[in-house]
């Protein structure tokens, strides 16, 4: 029976296959793809096919970004993104699929290729769906350096990515890394700023947070967003909890207590409590991507409703394929035309209530004029 690291790896593979060939493309395309202009969006300045995106952490060195666009991803989020090559070992206890849930457990150093590998892979994609990158830094790099690394990815992906995610949930390992004082983020931010007003071109900077925070963090988290030049929220990476689970209780007594980040159904509700608090706190003036146990159409719109402007998948897209793509965008669709159409009928009733009192106010006036026996009205009495 495989491992479920081999088994990841394997469907990595597969997609990494189809991306290099136009006929595996094309495949995609007519399999998974589904034209809804309903689903289209502007967010950042930029256009997207779908509010559905694919999360960091799939594709970690950018070598499947053509598949995912002819799957139908709106974007697709690469990374996350070390300086230097960043290997673990390959093995059994890296990855934990917990079945029942649609939950899995990750629990080993971030994989990546390195930043020069990574800019050689995007510089190869022809699709034009919108590339954003997930960078932190490598996780020997004590946290007094981090600032100087991620500036060291900033600098160089700049010109080759469409936006940046700042990932500060860096939770796999036994030894987290997941600075939440203002302090220690503003430390990492100000650099990042300072050279994109350098620059020609503007490209958005969002900052991913861990569901972990308490909700004093998190508002501070909203704050930095609202008194920077920040561009948006990614809420959120994996937890370190184990709540939420129902159905793998027996396999986690077999695991026992073990460190790692927990993604998938589990995370859901914490997820769209964190979008919604944000929202609330910064009444809805930045885009929020919504991050975190979304498996379903409902889940979606769920997280849509709550305040996020985009949405991302990322376990449900392991454990389903380009098939729950495909099933969440027909969901999705038919969601979204309903709702156009109760608003279009909403709006129809309101018009014709108006029409219908404007109609009643000339009645009754025409009631108040002077009568034709020459008498006067009690109106032109008074």
């Amino acid at each position: 029976m495989a491992s479920a690291d081999f088994s990841l790896r394997f469907k990595q593979w597969v997609w990494r296959a189809a991306s290099k060939s136009a006929i595996g493309r094309y495949a995609l395309h007519q399999r998974f793809g589904v034209p809804a202009a309903n689903l289209e969006r502007d967010v950042f300045g930029m256009h997207f096919t779908s509010p559905v995106g694919l999360a960091a952490g799939f594709d970690r060195d950018g070598e499947m970004i053509d598949a995912m666009a002819a799957a139908g991803f709106g974007f697709v989020e690469i990374g996350s993104v070390t300086p230097k090559p960043q290997r673990v070992e390959r093995g059994d206890e890296n990855l934990i699929l917990l079945k029942g849930d649609k939950a899995l457990i990750y629990r080993a150093d971030i994989e990546s290729a390195g930043v020069e590998k990574v800019i050689e892979n995007i510089k190869q994609h022809r699709s034009r769906i919108v590339v954003g990158c997930s960078i932190v830094k490598n996780s020997k790099t004590p946290p007094e350096e981090a600032a100087v690394e991620y500036l060291r990815l900033f600098r160089p992906l700049y010109q080759y990515v469409d936006y940046f995610t700042v990932n500060v949930c860096c939770n796999t390992t036994s030894e987290p890394y997941v600075p939440a004082s203002k302090q220690e983020l503003m430390a990492i931010l100000a650099p990042l700023f300072d050279f994109r007003r350098g620059q020609n071109q503007y490209c958005p900077i969002l900052l991913k947070i861990s569901p972990d925070l308490t909700d004093e963090q998190i508002d501070d988290m909203t704050d930095i967003m609202l008194d920077t030049p920040l561009d948006g929220i990614v809420a959120c990476g994996g937890t370190i909890g184990r709540h939420g689970l129902q159905k793998s209780a027996s396999q986690m007594h077999s695991i026992g207590r073990t460190h790692g980040a927990m993604c998938g159904r589990p995370l859901k509700n914490r997820a769209i409590e964190v979008v919604r608090r944000i929202y609330s706190r910064s009444k809805g003036t930045y885009p929020i991507i919504g991050c975190g146990g979304i498996s379903t159409p409902d889940d979606v719109f769920e997280m849509l409703q709550a305040g996020a402007t985009l949405v991302q998948i990322g376990s449900e897209f392991i454990y389903g394929g380009g098939e729950s793509l495909r099933n969440i965008h027909l969901g999705v669709d038919e969601r979204l035309r309903k709702a156009e159409q109760r608003a279009a009928a909403e709006q129809a009733n309101a018009e014709q209530d108006d029409s219908e009192r404007a109609t009643t106010g000339q009645s009754e006036a025409s009631q108040r004029v002077e009568p034709s026996d020459g008498s006067v009205s009690d109106t032109a009495a008074k």
